[in-house]
């Protein structure tokens, strides 16, 4: 949705707020600041303003709001309410999902091509019951069938210069199965609320697209802390974890071999098996090293013993669900990739480091530098995961599923460490 020039917004067809209409929407209008201010929910915002809707005496059957986002793997959510119900049903669209037919035929699809052509805030009354011509997008004609006699839709845009980062704007529907459909009082109730609402909205949708890209790009703990103000250089503080680090073997002579989309392909590919191993288990990605990744699983919300068996089984699922992608990918003539994996327990410090204008929320420490040279032995100890002493005797009860390896020196670490191995056939 990409704003044109200002216009001049159209007279509500009232000369007075005195009225018993003129109260309605002062009522709803105050209710929508108050609660924009407060920092509702979008999901709360149109759930309250649909009920009132209601009390103030508008015969609504269904209702629908929907907005785009800046998410990764979400294009836009929405939201239904439904009378018979008289609860919301929340939506989210994924990527591609705008491009298919039944959307591009819709009523929404039409406001938003009139909002890109120039027309500010546009808005579309259909009355259902007065014939085919008023029932011209398939969605309108389920409306009828259902029992639908009158649609009102509305967009409106945030920003300008098509700025998404708060949303690119918000689009409406009202739909009543009142014979004779909605009365003028009632959608004038809807174009003088609806603003004060679509900035309460707009507020929720600028703090929801801030939460969830710095949870994509810094991982979801380090994310909130950031939101949550955790944003001052130097600012700190100490954590007992388990350190997980991956790395691909023999990537650079893989990347030379393969166009660059096949890789970043393979890339994607192996950093999901891996993620998607430790997000039920409680371990956090903090950053993509390249064709590394490095992991943590914090003490803080679980028991010690838990918490590093919780890890040894992330590392065993992801090395078996890596064994199964890699045939798939062989099967279609796709490069594989090979990951060697080691994890350590101890002591870091988690927190802001950098420059005064660019910022890493990561950890530091020499249980960091340790879970790295661990990494490199795998290779010349011909084992996927290798764990450290420190790890193996607080799992407890690790029994077959860990071979001591003996002792071995780390580059860079004064005292040779003893190494185990996690056995790769043992059950989960």
């Amino acid at each position: 949705m990409n704003s044109a020039a200002p216009q001049p917004p159209l007279p509500l067809p009232l000369e007075t707020l005195d009225g018993p209409l003129g109260q309605r929407i002062i009522e709803t209008h105050i209710w929508a600041v108050r609660e924009g201010l407060r920092g509702a929910k979008a999901y709360e915002l149109f759930d309250g303003f649909c009920q009132r809707l209601v009390i103030h005496g508008v015969p609504l059957w269904r209702a629908h709001a929907a907005m785009e986002t800046l998410h990764p793997q979400w294009n836009g959510y929405g939201y239904t309410w439904r009378r018979d119900l008289n609860a919301i049903q929340p939506e989210r669209y994924a990527h591609g999902e705008l491009e298919e037919s039944i959307w591009l035929n819709s009523p929404f699809h039409q406001l938003i091509e009139r909002a890109q052509a120039g027309e500010l805030n546009p808005e579309m009354r259909r009355r259902l019951e007065e014939g085919p011509e008023q029932r011209d997008f398939p969605v309108l004609q389920e409306f009828f069938a259902a029992g639908g006699t009158d649609y009102f839709g509305h967009l409106f845009e945030f920003g300008e210069n098509g700025d998404r980062s708060h949303g690119s704007g918000i689009v409406y529907s009202f739909t009543t199965d009142r014979k004779g459909g909605f009365s003028e009082d009632d959608t004038t109730l809807l174009r003088a609320t609806l603003p004060a609402l679509s900035l309460a909205m707009k507020g929720d949708a600028g703090h929801v697209i801030a939460s969830g890209l710095l949870g994509t790009y810094l991982g979801e703990d380090a994310g909130r802390r950031v939101h949550n103000g955790a944003v001052e250089r130097g600012s700190v503080e100490s954590l007992h974890a388990v350190l997980w680090y991956a790395d691909i073997r023999g990537f650079t002579p893989t990347s030379d071999s393969a166009p660059g989309p096949v890789i970043i392909d393979l890339l994607n590919d192996v950093f999901e098996i891996l993620a998607a191993a430790l997000r039920p288990r409680g371990g956090q990605v903090l950053k993509f090293l390249g064709d590394g990744m490095l992991a943590i699983f914090s003490f803080a919300d679980g028991d010690r013993a838990e918490t590093c068996r919780r890890a040894l089984d992330a590392a065993l699922e992801a090395m078996q669900a890596l064994v199964v992608r890699n045939e798939a990918r062989a099967a279609a003539g796709l490069p594989v990739a090979a990951v060697d994996l080691a994890l350590h327990l101890g002591d870091v410090l988690y927190g802001n480091v950098g420059a005064t204008d660019r910022l890493d929320f990561t950890v530091i420490g020499p249980a960091v530098n340790e879970v790295a040279r661990i990494e490199a032995l795998c290779e010349p100890l011909d084992r996927k995961v290798l764990v450290s002493a420190e790890l193996a005797a607080a799992v407890e009860d690790g029994g077959d599923r860990l071979e001591p390896l003996g002792r071995h020196p780390l580059r860079g670490v004064k005292a040779a460490k003893e190494i185990f191995a996690l056995n790769l056939n043992a059950g989960l």
